[in-house]
């Protein structure tokens, strides 16, 4: 009879073959690093291009290969890059995570922020990363980088969060602000790659890397890159329509904060306080999704809103109208008589940036020569108020500039928010009214 010793011996044996079979061996090393690039791998693609570099002493620049990353943000193609890596690219080629090489087309741009969106050309949807926020980030968690480090395709750094909102001047023209620092490995062609956190969630935009450093790159953070995408994405920007709704991030959808007076969403009885459920088939939690969901429809075109409503949820039929019908009202007035190109911003990325503000107006464009470039306002600022009034939409704007002319007022105090700093000037009156 056996002894009891031979006895565990062999059952620890047996214990022990089960716990090193090939199956539950894979379980132990699938780590939340490997499940995270798992989960977002296929929805970054590489870029690829040729473009032509100036130089100093020849009429004719050299052609250099050029590459980067990109981040695919809806499935029909709509990807987010760096402007950097796409600017002066006649032929964009992109590299899906399956081998495929297809084209794409830039679509749209912000060259302060350096960001960019690319259409690329599928037949099928594509994989869309998961998003997450970088309202949270702690210094020292683990994250992870993805891209086209020096052309070898889906490269995968980790590192930590070294540090957040830092400034980074990488040439004479172009300077980042309110970056995340890493010391991922972030190498040339990573640019317009995603910053993972360990769930998978992309929480930024990998941008730069710090020459003659080692150990030290540069990430846009997630919630500043969507603020900007939101408008590069916009109806208007894009499509030349219009809808009028000025929405954010709620726990539900996204709760409308405005809506534009004589807009297609005042006609169908949209109204403040509605939670925006769905527009068409897709969900909706961000003014994002709105873009998003009626990129490519018509004007006139009627789409399905689903909204919750005190407690009942209602169907409205939204029909956008071509974007004209805005722009003659107060985006006309705010061009033609302040110089300046408006539209809402996001109320949450300024709310993080000044909690005292409830909303602002993104300057996207300022006119040469107009009272508003007179006075240094420039393309990226947020203007948060005239005189004594607020301006969280352009029909803010209408009626400060009639208060203006019927109070007679000699000056108007301006207010803008540049990165985290409230600015302040005067624009003298009959610049505006002349």
């Amino acid at each position: 009879m056996p002894s009891l010793r031979v006895c565990l011996l062999f059952t620890l044996s047996l214990a022990l073959l089960g716990l090193f079979c090939p199956a539950q061996a894979e379980d132990l090393r699938r780590t939340a690093i490997v499940r995270a690039i798992e989960s977002c791998r296929d929805s970054v693609v590489n870029i690829h291009g040729e473009k032509v570099i100036a130089e100093n002493t020849k009429d004719d620049g050299r052609r250099v290969n050029g590459m980067g990353t990109g981040v695919v943000i809806d499935a029909r193609g709509y990807a987010v890059t760096n402007f950097h890596v796409v600017d002066g690219v006649q032929e964009i080629e992109v590299t899906l995570a399956s081998g495929r090489t297809v084209a794409a087309r830039l679509i749209t741009h912000d060259r302060r922020t350096d960001l960019a969106v690319i259409k690329i050309d599928s037949l099928t949807p594509l994989p869309v990363i998961r998003l997450g926020t970088s309202s949270d980030l702690l210094i020292g968690e683990t994250v992870l980088a993805l891209g086209n480090a020096y052309g070898y395709e889906h490269t995968v750094t980790r590192g930590i969060v070294s540090a957040l909102h830092r400034n980074v001047d990488v040439s004479p023209t172009q300077r980042y602000e309110d970056l995340i620092q890493t010391d991922a490995s972030i190498n040339p062609g990573n640019s317009g790659g995603p910053l993972l956190n360990i769930n998978g969630e992309m929480i930024g935009i990998n941008v730069a890397v710090r020459a003659g450093a080692q150990g030290i790159g540069f990430a846009i953070p997630v919630d500043s890159v969507l603020r900007v995408v939101t408008n590069l994405l916009s109806v208007e920007r894009v499509d030349h329509t219009w809808h009028g709704i000025v929405c954010r991030s709620c726990s539900t959808g996204a709760v409308v904060e405005t809506i534009h007076r004589e807009s297609p969403a005042e006609t169908v009885g949209m109204r403040a306080g509605d939670i925006i459920l769905r527009v068409g088939d897709q969900s909706v939690a961000s003014q994002l999704d709105i873009e998003r969901a009626l990129l490519g429809r018509k004007a006139g075109e009627i789409v399905a809103v689903t909204v919750t409503r005190e407690g009942g949820e209602e169907q409205l039929q939204l029909a956008l109208a071509e974007a004209r019908q805005q722009v003659a009202t107060a985006g006309e007035r705010a061009w033609e008589q302040l110089g300046l190109r408006l539209a809402p911003a996001v109320t949450d990325a300024v709310r993080q940036l000044q909690p005292r503000y409830r909303g602002g107006l993104l300057v996207q464009e300022v006119r040469f020569g107009s009272a508003a470039s007179d006075k240094g306002i420039r393309p990226g600022d947020i203007l948060v108020g005239l005189h004594v009034w607020e301006t969280i939409t352009p029909d803010n704007v209408s009626y400060i500039l009639d208060q203006i002319e019927s109070k007679q007022l000699e000056a108007v105090k301006f207010y803008i928010l540049r990165g985290r700093d409230t600015l302040f000037g005067h624009i003298a009156s009959d610049t505006i009214l002349r």
